[in-house]
């Protein structure tokens, strides 16, 4: 018994000297499947190098579109991880106020306490150190008769999307913004830009787009079909389509594109979770650069330079915001009195009917409605009676008439 023990013990201390290092293999690749070498962050910068590694021509199309369809999935389970929502206490209570709600995102120490207590008088914290502001700070503002919410968040850092920092918090709230300013230091590399726009595109924000024109249906049978409308496809294949859907677990589907879209619009359609959100750069602190460096920057699209301390082209940031908002005001008008200027209804531009205006006053108005009286530019002759479906135009005054019961 002894000789046999000692025989396999030397057997296993041969082995030991000839590959000891396949125990430690063994143990790398064990803490790569099931420890935390195994993380969502590793995947994806996996995922990001062989893309990297490939060529990009037809015949990898599909496999790229495959790629970029598990790098997606990937970055939504980073963004909610499994198992409900974040810890207790998480996120910032800021409750929405007004018309609009426009959100102030930057790097640590660009102005944005300073823009936000000069813009709307509410005291947000502003010092030479960074990140003076911990928490969304809101304010609010009128301007043209809208009530606009301002909220001036924490300043973010790279890797933000990664829940670095407060950055899931702050990219968080700037989903439920109608539009976006992004304070950059003029005095700064424009780096900075890409840096933040890279942040809000990781945590699917897309920033001056429009959402793509697909319509992506699911069926019970049938398999992937797809078909094109006013466009040809010179970026899709049905392979790559295939490839995507069969990433998403989609066996059959109907889709129909109206563009030439892209594998990564594509992919956005899939996902669903997208915001198209307006966006504003605003290049504060001009007053320290020179004007040949601040004609260099007005060559940058969706910009606005001001300087939060001298109050410099506040009134045309103002003008800027409200038009990127694309709102309109329609005043209202009770029977047998003047139209009340003081207090308009503020809603979208895009799909302002008259419908959208009885909602926006009260939910339970369209039950009584019977038809409208319109004047203003959208009327062919003042007053117009109108039904729901009417199109109203900025600044039009509308009396709203109910049916008798």
């Amino acid at each position: 018994f002894y000789g046999d023990g000692c025989q396999g013990l030397q057997k296993i201390s041969r082995k030991l000297q000839r590959g000891g290092t396949d125990f430690e293999q063994l143990g790398e690749s064990g803490r790569r499947k099931g420890g935390k070498m195994s993380t969502t962050a590793e995947k994806i910068k996996e995922i990001e190098e062989e893309m990297a590694r490939t060529q990009k021509n037809k015949a990898t199309s599909a496999h790229l579109g495959m790629l970029k369809a598990k790098l997606a999935k990937l970055k939504r389970e980073l963004i909610t991880p499994k198992g409900g929502g974040g810890k207790t206490g998480e996120g910032f209570d800021a409750k929405k106020a007004g018309d609009a709600r426009v959100g102030l995102i930057g790097f640590p120490s660009v102005g944005k306490s300073t823009l936000m207590s000069k813009l709307t008088g509410t005291e947000s914290l502003a010092a030479s150190y960074h990140f003076t502001t911990l928490t969304c700070i809101p304010g609010t503002y009128h301007y043209k008769g809208c009530k606009i919410q301002l909220l001036d968040l924490p300043g973010i850092i790279e890797g933000a999307k990664d829940g670095k920092g407060r950055g899931r918090q702050v990219i968080g709230v700037a989903r439920t913004c109608n539009l976006i300013l992004i304070v950059l230091d003029a005095s700064q590399p424009m780096t900075h830009k890409l840096l933040i726009e890279h942040e809000l595109e990781g945590f699917g924000i897309r920033l001056n787009k429009r959402a793509p024109d697909i319509r992506f249906t699911k069926r019970n049978k049938g398999g992937i079909t797809y078909s094109t409308i006013g466009c040809k496809l010179t970026k899709l294949d049905q392979k790559t389509i295939t490839a995507i859907c069969r990433e998403y677990r989609v066996s059959n589907a109907e889709i129909c594109f109206k563009q030439d879209a892209t594998i990564d619009e594509f992919i956005d359609v899939v996902e669903g979770n997208r915001v198209y959100t307006p966006c504003i750069y605003v290049l504060n602190m001009i007053d320290k650069i020179t004007i040949e460096e601040l004609d260099l920057l007005s060559q940058v699209p969706h910009y606005m330079p001001i300087s939060g301390g001298h109050e410099w082209n506040f009134d045309l940031l103002r003008e800027k915001i409200w038009d990127y908002l694309d709102f309109i005001r329609i005043y209202t008008k009770p029977r047998g009195q003047i139209p009340d200027y003081s207090a308009p209804v503020v809603i979208p531009r895009k799909g302002a009917t008259v419908e959208k205006f009885c909602m926006r006053i009260h939910r339970g108005l369209l039950d009584q409605f019977k038809n409208a009286l319109v004047w203003g530019t959208s009327a062919k002759h003042n007053p117009q009676r109108v039904g729901k479906d009417h199109k109203l135009a900025d600044e039009d005054v509308v009396q709203i008439i109910k049916r008798i019961r």
